[in-house]
């Protein structure tokens, strides 16, 4: 009897011993592999910032909601690349030379032929070329798939939700904004179920977004993200 009460004094001991275990390891665990997805998915989701800004440059400041559409802008676009050469002096500057000026008086030297005005303001040095640069070796390393933007890492084939917000402010300038965004529902849910329902009582309680998000199509913040 008394062997018996051994064993199961040593079995509730063991069973104690693993319950306080994972009290404490099941948050370290959670917050660690919440971390390396997290670090994957603010990759991906700066690379759609990237992509959104630059896209907007030749696109009337408008944002695009369709990711086929940023994809494609990604594969094909090109953007200007102002190659620069010589500066307006201090003289030239005060005399009202401007850049826009100077470019002005050399493209009509080479239309004509007469350098003599080029000449006389100094400006035989002075070189403003644009060159088209495709997208995809402007703003992205080299190796970079375009047709990534979309997935979620960790995801298991999921997409970022994407949004834009086309409006006037008070003023009746252009307001343009866009947010791309996931929940942690997509990439933790096959972790601690309890950890992460904590971790959303958590948010809901402060009044955040219960996942990664950047920009915001409800008010202006400079296209940033919610964990910077």
């Amino acid at each position: 009897m008394k062997t018996v009460i051994n064993l199961v004094l040593a079995a509730c001991a063991v069973v104690l011993v693993y319950i306080c275990y994972g009290s404490i390891m099941g948050p370290i665990n959670f917050d660690k592999e919440k971390k390396v997805r997290e670090d994957a998915i603010i990759a991906r989701l700066i690379d759609i910032r990237k992509a959104q800004q630059e896209y907007r440059t030749v696109h009337a400041g408008a944002y695009t909601a369709s990711f086929d559409s940023l994809i494609d802008f990604v594969k094909t676009a090109k953007l200007p690349f102002i190659m620069k050469v010589g500066a307006l002096t201090d003289d030239q500057l005060n005399n009202g030379m401007t850049e826009k000026k100077a470019m002005e008086l050399i493209n009509k030297a080479k239309k004509t032929g007469n350098w003599s005005e080029v000449e006389k303001v100094g400006l035989q040095n002075f070189r403003r070329d644009t060159m088209w640069v495709a997208v995809m070796d402007t703003i992205f390393s080299k190796g970079f798939n375009p047709d990534s933007l979309s997935f979620v890492p960790y995801g298991n084939g999921a997409k970022f939700e994407m949004a834009i917000r086309k409006d006037t402010t008070k003023s009746g300038a252009p307001l343009n904004l866009f947010q791309a965004q996931v929940s942690y529902d997509v990439y933790l849910s096959d972790l601690n179920r309890q950890e992460l329902i904590n971790l959303k009582d958590t948010q809901e309680k402060l009044g955040k977004y219960c996942g990664l998000r950047v920009g915001d199509i409800e008010q202006p913040n400079n296209n940033a993200g919610n964990w910077e």
